[in-house]
């Protein structure tokens, strides 16, 4: 069986765009996923299933959850040995004593022409970014909510993308490796 890391993106605790983790574990299970687990309430799953083929899962998934809840959030589907890759080629090592200033944007594939200017004019002075294949690191000591690059890295990538920090990546590792939380 192989191991794939699930990230939602778009949905909610309350108000709209609602999905409980246990529901999103039941649409997992009933589509045939096996081992699912999930990490807090922001859409990150790990599950392992035996298809040969696993294209067009996360439509199915994304279909699954617009039949139930009435929206379909974007779906970010990565085999665990991608996930570990982004883990080991992490730029910023040092950065990982604080999980919550080094982010990991997933990218949905290699950006063909990321508009590199304008991420360096929108990054700040204690900034650091690097993009290498479908990952997007960037360190941002002084926090990513006032961050003007966290906030427009998408749309200057041009390529969709779901952001997680270190504590979500190395705990979605964890949990692969067999460890509860």
């Amino acid at each position: 069986m192989d191991s794939y890391i699930l990230f939602l993106r778009g949905i909610n605790v309350g108000g709209s765009n609602r999905l409980p983790m246990a529901a999103l574990a039941g649409i997992l299970q009933e589509a045939g996923l096996q081992n699912v687990q999930t990490y807090i309430q922001s859409g990150n799953v790990l599950f392992q299933t035996d298809r040969a083929n696993p294209d067009g899962l996360a439509d199915e998934i994304g279909a699954a959850i617009g039949v139930g809840h009435g929206f379909t959030p974007q779906i970010m589907l990565l085999p665990l040995a991608r996930l570990k890759a982004a883990a080991a080629g992490n730029p910023f090592p040092e950065a990982q004593d604080d999980h919550k200033s080094l982010h990991f944007y997933f990218l949905e594939r290699v950006p063909p022409a990321p508009d590199l200017a304008l991420l360096d004019a929108l990054k700040s002075e204690r900034e650091r970014y690097q993009l290498i294949d479908t990952v997007f690191y960037l360190h941002a000591p002084d926090g990513i909510g006032r961050s003007k690059l966290a906030a427009r890295a998408e749309k200057a990538l041009g390529v969709a993308a779901t952001a997680r920090n270190w504590r979500t990546v190395s705990k979605m590792m964890a949990m692969a490796a067999g460890h509860r939380f």
